[in-house]
């Protein structure tokens, strides 16, 4: 499996800038995943963390699904594999599957891409109640950069842990 990265442009408006950035990154993140085993995606880092490439790809599913879904469309849906909303049971990749981990984020990357299309502007704002404060969709936009980007070098240290594998 080769994942096809797009490079983002050097000139673009700000919406298209931050969509090529984002898909860039979401790009990294499954590259890095690129020629695996089920067996060395679940491969944990050094003692005590627990993290791997496979969980890291779990909480990029439960990420996109809690910005998008949950904050900027106000669906009220669970986490993928927490009811209790507890984020950190997307890190045990310990009975998970490259198909499981990647169908899930996947299918939260494409709601996430049709919710971003269908705003009018990044100047959406929604009151997100949890929290008692209003949030942009430009705000959500770069967070999502910032969060891929933040695990990406995590990805970077797995995958050469693994096989040697540095760079993209």
């Amino acid at each position: 499996m080769t994942t096809e990265r797009p490079d983002p442009p050097s000139i673009a408006g700000e919406r298209e800038m931050l969509r090529a950035f984002l898909d860039f990154h979401r790009g990294t993140i499954a590259m890095k995943c690129d020629g695996l085993s089920d067996e060395d995606l679940r491969s944990q880092s050094m003692p005590p963390s627990t993290l791997s490439l496979l969980g890291l790809v779990r909480h990029m599913a439960e990420v996109e699904r809690a910005w998008f879904r949950r904050v900027i469309d106000g669906e009220d849906v669970p986490l993928v594999w927490s009811d209790e909303g507890d984020f950190q049971v997307a890190y045990d990749a310990t009975g998970s599957t490259r198909s499981e981990a990647f169908t899930a984020w996947q299918a939260e990357v494409e709601h996430s891409r049709r919710i971003e299309a269908a705003a009018e502007s990044l100047d959406l704002v929604v009151h997100v109640p949890r929290w008692g404060e209003d949030v942009s969709l430009r705000l959500v936009m770069l967070h999502m950069i910032h969060e891929y980007a933040r695990h990406s070098g995590h990805a970077d240290l797995l995958r050469e842990g693994i096989d040697g594998t540095v760079g993209v």
